[in-house]
């Protein structure tokens, strides 16, 4: 059984607009912004659980949350080493303001660092209590950081 020309042209034009869709390739030679990227998603993948802990979604396992939140800690200082000058090129989601003011791109970086090192330190003491609002000022640090920093991902 042949495939009818319409079957057809609907397949074409429905690979032809997914295409469009996805983002483009990293080329450059190192590609430091698939590697931040892949930072990136590495600290989330380890924050989401966490938050789903202090949300009361997951029970709260002191040492569990504790090993989450060290390995958050060692996670935060990775990413900033691939914001290499020549990195602003898609598929990079960040705004020319990491480029245009790289001091308060530092102070932001610092904050995060800061944040999750005493969210780190708090886990310590297992006492979700103490925890949740150390949680909730690393949260508030990644968003301040994409609302400056951040944008859409369409040059």
């Amino acid at each position: 059984m042949t495939p009818s020309p319409l079957l057809i042209l609907i397949s074409l034009v429905t690979a032809l607009a997914l295409t469009g869709c996805s983002e483009p390739k990293d080329t450059h030679p190192n590609q430091p912004v698939t590697k931040r990227k892949a930072v990136f998603k590495e600290i989330l993948r380890t924050f989401e659980p966490l938050g789903q802990v202090v949300r009361e979604r997951e029970d709260y396992q002191p040492q569990a949350f504790l090993a989450g939140a060290k390995e958050l800690d060692r996670l935060a200082s990775h990413p900033w080493q691939f914001f290499t000058p020549d990195s602003n090129y898609p598929p990079t989601r960040a705004k020319t303001e990491v480029w245009d003011k790289p001091q308060e791109f530092k102070q932001a970086q610092e904050q995060f660092q800061a944040k999750i090192a005493s969210l780190a330190k708090v886990a310590e003491s297992g006492k979700i209590e103490l925890i949740r609002p150390a949680f909730d000022e690393v949260e508030k640090s990644c968003k301040s950081c994409h609302q400056q920093f951040r944008g859409n991902g369409k040059k």
